[in-house]
């Protein structure tokens, strides 16, 4: 599980400053803490415990739970009895016990430089006390849902936390959904209440948020349930005292394009106010409603496994699932990886650079930092506005000591160079973290040697809106580090690495990443569906929670996340469900049928390539893929919209639901006179594995970027690769990888045509309709040619094999970027 001693060599380590003062300054003190949270859970968790306030002390077991569907219902509970509020842990423990009112929670930097503010823990409490006071007046109580729609703001920290202080469950919505995404949610969770504001700028794109907001609240009461009350911030429309009192918001004031900024010396655009549409039976102005608004206010004492929050994320089916986080454990659980991950200190300047409407921002923006007593920066622009130095002169302008940002960010600044990040000291980095996807090694040494100046450690920290904080993850002090591996598990985390029939594999192996036993911060269950909850994440491999993701250990005991396993996508960090894509794709009425893959990208990671087979009579044109974008915006939201369309005349289905399985998208013939002298076999490189192969006749080979392409117009036959086997992953940009990076390769005796797949389909059977798992496995592997960092497999069938002639492209995929692979994914193309 945990190696007994880490490695010497090929690893990077934090600074012997940093060890001096760690919380966790070794391995070995690493190891002894791990073993102890393993076997001796109780104590290791009541220990932590006690930082925290509990109006009642819990009973019996810390942690009670079942995660085997054949031995009755799945639950998890942590401190069953015990009672607390974890707003008063949050704000009241840290202003009145701790002594820490006039230490600043959070420094708001707004999206133009010169808008900020500062915000102490007295201050917040305040705040909070108020609101949540105006929420009760709005007749919320202990349990009600209330949906929240917001930029990032401090006022999001505040509504938050009022309502979590008088008991409310809140369901924050990511403030670049569409008001379909929004509608959806609030229907779901059956929120009685939302709370969103006038609008916000990103960059230079203004988001007019209430109207989206209204045009949510309509598509509500369209569909039986209508939402008699919503708060607005005026954000953007500022409050004077003059109409401090209105329940209407100030109509829209005339700006001139450009104002000076004394303060700063800054030159800086103010911007127009947007016209906010006002249904006054239903809306209410945030300030209004604060006016008069006392700030003391008792909190809701609530039980350990009431619910704290639901916060929805893509599913495989294309419906969202509602994740619910229960208050104790995910209290305990947020302060602890916070504390030990981020190796936090009173005098820490920290910030993360997600938005609040993800789970890293409900963990690592809210409920870790501020149950550690932390000073936060809170980020409402983007990191290349004004201009690409922006988030170095953030952490010059705040002394931020600990910075936390996705790989995504991570790459895009690097095709600026290290000149914008030279500008600034940065002096005051201690310890670096990346969230969202695993990071690709390049990213990782640039993060490293150029944000870092080579004295930084990298937190590089797996973990799931479902787990509710790091899984898997590096300690900056106690780890060497390897570039993309999350390396070893947080403590009370057990992990394991199955094969497809649920066998656990020891020492180096690669599979589905499971985990044997609960932590207290992982979700309790599907909001609403709690068999959806089971067969989603226990019913593959009873006994364990299965996250979806593969895994690969290496022979030190590292861990290392290969990607996704379902269908699902990683977009910008952010889950995506590709049947939920290709449901806003096929509303459009001149669509029949649609299919989304994952093409790499560049910044991204992950981009959106998607199939439409068009109703009969419709062409294929400009217009309409710029319609289908707009309807996938407007369904989902921005972070939705697909790079590529391409019309496909008809698309096969998959086993489980029959929506259609495609191609990969970067299929685009090469000429062949590109895939021979500068690919020479020595060039591949072995590092993930190949489930199944789909071998076609009549072999024209053609590679594409890091992808096993066959092309042909004969019938496809399934074979299964041996498993001593090693896979072959390819570099993303097609270049050939220095002789340093070679591995030996696997020779073609190593193949086996004796594994056939689940059943037989005879090849005169084969149809458009015919899934992988019953493509005959008759055939012989006669040749197999291997080049180049891109992988060219050529293979010739068993002259018994009879053509099938809808077939025209057959890919396999598998793709090494960013440090995830996908294993065995087959895409399939079929008809003219």
């Amino acid at each position: 599980m945990v190696p007994d001693k880490p490695p010497k060599e090929n690893v990077f380590h934090g600074s012997e400053d940093l060890k001096e003062t760690a919380h966790i300054s070794s391995f070995q003190k690493y190891k002894e803490l791990y073993t102890k949270s393993i076997e001796n859970p109780d104590e290791f968790w009541a220990d932590l415990a006690k930082d925290f306030f509990w109006k009642t002390k819990h009973s019996g077991r810390f942690l009670e739970y079942n995660f085997d569907v054949t031995k009755g219902g799945i639950f998890i509970k942590v401190m069953d009895g015990a009672s607390t509020n974890i707003c008063y842990n949050l704000l009241d423990r840290n202003v009145h016990d701790r002594k820490l009112g006039e230490k600043v929670a959070f420094y708001w930097e707004g999206n133009e430089p010169g808008d900020q503010l500062k915000v102490t823990y007295s201050q917040l409490l305040q705040r909070v006390c108020r609101f949540a006071n105006v929420l009760k007046s709005q007749g919320v109580k202990k349990g009600d849902r209330v949906s929240i729609y917001m930029p990032m703001v401090v006022e999001l920290v505040v509504a938050m936390l009022a309502c979590v202080r008088i008991g409310a469950v809140h369901s924050i919505v990511f403030a670049g959904f569409s008001a379909e995404s929004l509608c959806e949610r609030i229907m779901d969770s059956q929120c009685s209440l939302l709370i969103t504001a006038d609008g916000f700028y990103r960059g230079d794109k203004l988001i007019n948020l209430k109207l989206l907001a209204d045009e949510a609240l309509q598509k509500c009461r369209d569909k039986g349930f209508p939402v008699k009350k919503c708060i607005m911030l005026k954000h953007l429309s500022k409050e004077t005292e003059e109409n401090l009192g209105s329940q209407s918001p100030p109509t829209k004031r005339l700006c001139p394009d450009l104002q000076q900024e004394k303060q700063t010396g800054r030159v800086k655009k103010a911007r127009p106010v947007p016209q906010v549409p006002w249904n006054p039976d239903v809306d209410s102005c945030w300030h209004a409603l604060l006016c008069g608004a006392s700030d003391e206010c008792e909190p809701e004492w609530c039980d350990s496994e009431d619910p704290l929050f639901i916060l929805y994320t893509s599913g495989s089916t294309g419906k969202p699932k509602g994740v619910l986080h229960t208050l104790s454990g995910y209290m305990l659980y947020t302060a602890a990886t916070f504390k030990l991950v981020f190796d936090h200190q009173p005098d820490d300047v920290y910030w993360c650079t997600a938005d609040i409407g993800w789970i890293t921002g409900h963990s690592y923006i809210t409920y870790g930092p501020l149950a550690n007593g932390a000073t936060s920066v809170l980020f409402e622009g983007l990191p290349t506005y004004p201009d690409v130095s922006r988030m170095w002169e953030i952490v010059d302008k705040y002394h931020v000591s600990k910075f936390y940002t996705a790989p995504t960010a991570i790459r895009l600044l690097m095709k600026y160079g290290s000149e914008p990040v030279h500008k600034y000291k940065r002096d005051s980095l201690k310890v670096l973290g990346t969230v969202g996807e695993p990071i690709n090694p390049e990213a990782w040494h640039w993060y490293y040697n150029v944000v870092g100046d080579k004295r930084c450690p990298i937190v590089d920290t797996f973990w799931q809106t479902e787990t509710g904080g790091h899984v898997l993850t590096p300690l900056p002090a106690a780890t060497p580090m390897k570039p993309g591996s999350a390396t070893f598990p947080f403590f009370g985390v057990v992990p394991a690495i199955l094969n497809e029939s649920g066998e656990e594999l020891e020492g180096p192996s690669e599979g589905y990443l499971v985990f044997k036993q609960p932590w207290p911060g992982v979700m309790r269950s599907i909001y609403g569906n709690h068999q959806r909850f089971e067969t989603t994440y226990f019913k593959k491999f009873p006994g364990y929670y299965v996250t979806g993701d593969g895994c690969r250990r290496d022979e030190d005991g590292y861990y290392w996340i290969t990607g996704r396993i379902d269908d699902m996508l990683n977009v910008s960090g952010h889950l995506l469900s590709t049947a939920e894509v290709e449901s806003a794709l096929v509303e459009h009425e001149a669509v029949a049928e649609a299919a989304v893959v994952g093409r790499p990208h560049p910044v991204k990671g992950e981009s959106l390539y998607c199939f439409v087979t068009l109703t009969d009579g419709t062409a294929y044109s400009c217009s309409l893929e710029a319609e289908l974008k707009k309807q996938v915006r407007e369904k989902i939201g921005a972070i939705a919209t697909p790079d590529y369309i391409q019309s496909a005349p008809g698309l096969p289905k998959t086993r489980s639901d029959c929506r259609p399985h495609v191609l990969h998208p970067d299929c685009r013939p090469r000429p062949p006179s590109r895939l021979s002298s500068s690919c020479p076999p020595s060039r591949l490189s072995a590092s993930s594995s190949i489930q199944t192969v789909v071998l076609v006749s009549s072999v024209q080979t053609v590679v594409l970027m890091s992808f096993v392409v066959l092309m042909s117009s004969i019938q496809t036959v399934g074979l299964v690769l041996h498993p001593d086997c090693r896979p072959h992953v390819l570099h993303p940009d097609c270049r050939p990888r220095p002789p340093s990076r070679l591995s030996s390769l696997c020779p073609p005796s190593r193949l086996s045509s004796s594994c056939p797949l689940s059943s037989s389909c005879p090849p005169s059977r084969l149809s458009s309709s015919c899934p992988p798992s019953r493509l005959s496995a008759s055939s012989s592997i006669q040749t197999v040619v291997l080049m180049s960092s891109i992988q060219t497999v050529g293979l010739v069938l068993h002259p018994d094999c009879r053509p099938h002639s809808s077939v025209q492209t057959v890919v396999l995929v598998s793709s090494s970027y960013g440090g995830t692979s996908d294993r065995g994914r087959l895409w399939w193309r079929f008809g003219a």
